[in-house]
């Protein structure tokens, strides 16, 4: 069983994950919030779960290599650099990094790369939306993007070159290969995400909708407790539900 480092303790994801770790009986060794001792409380911990923001990440990989703690990462928004360092980390130390913990939200991962081989674009049009709380400050969502790099993966379109961010004015017919990406802020939304293939005289959509942070709390402690048991490396979620 891991002892924890919970990073955030003051936001709401941190305090989510610190009652995530109660309900499953998972130690938390030390808490920490910006301008704490960080060495100090993850050298007391075998694994840390940090949701806060993406600056931070290179200072706590960097300090997580130093103990050899391991690490879930469920901030999103990284920049290239701050990804180099993720990777770079996980020849050392053992870490799962995933946009999402929660195991509806996988599942949703698992059946977008399924229908895209089905329902091919061909015949197919696809779109993603996502709808998240005024509070967020990315966008697209992490989530979404996983979602827009698996359709990517599995159609051989390109984020840069055929990911449409909305649409304005006279833009002209539909192109074959588009994938369009809607994101949507309001309110105290926890998390919306809708995958939708649309054909003359059919539709399919596949929706996930959260109403809790407890979901994604409790999935990153699932994750923390199965980390104990790997070798040195980079996970994600699907590694860690069985559905790679």
């Amino acid at each position: 069983m891991p002892s924890l480092l919970v990073t955030g303790k003051s936001g709401r994801m941190g305090q989510a994950v610190i009652e995530a770790a109660a309900q499953a009986q998972v130690p938390v060794a030390a808490t920490h919030d910006a301008g704490e001792d960080l060495e100090s409380a993850i050298s007391q911990a075998t694994c840390a779960i940090d949701f806060t923001i993406h600056s931070f990440t290179t200072t706590l990989v960097e300090a997580a290599v130093k103990h050899g703690t391991s690490l879930v990462i469920g901030t999103t928004g990284h920049t290239d650099a701050e990804r180099a360092a993720i990777y770079e980390a996980a020849k050392s130390i053992r870490i799962v990094y995933a946009a999402n913990y929660s195991v509806g939200v996988n599942t949703l991962f698992w059946l977008t790369r399924h229908a895209a081989r089905i329902l091919s674009q061909d015949r197919f049009d696809i779109e993603v939306t996502e709808m998240h709380h005024k509070h967020k400050i990315d966008a697209p969502s992490g989530t979404a993007r996983r979602i827009l790099e698996i359709l990517n993966e599995e159609t051989g379109t390109s984020y840069q070159d055929d990911v449409a961010h909305g649409r304005f004015g006279n833009i002209g017919p539909r192109k074959p290969r588009e994938i369009g990406m809607h994101t949507l802020r309001g309110g105290d939304v926890v998390g919306d995400h809708t995958v939708l293939f649309a054909a003359d005289g059919e539709r399919v959509e596949l929706t996930h909708k959260a109403s809790s942070r407890m979901t994604f709390a409790a999935g990153a402690v699932r994750a923390a407790s199965w980390l104990e048991d790997q070798p040195v490396g980079l996970y994600d979620m699907q590694d860690v539900l069985g559905l790679v």
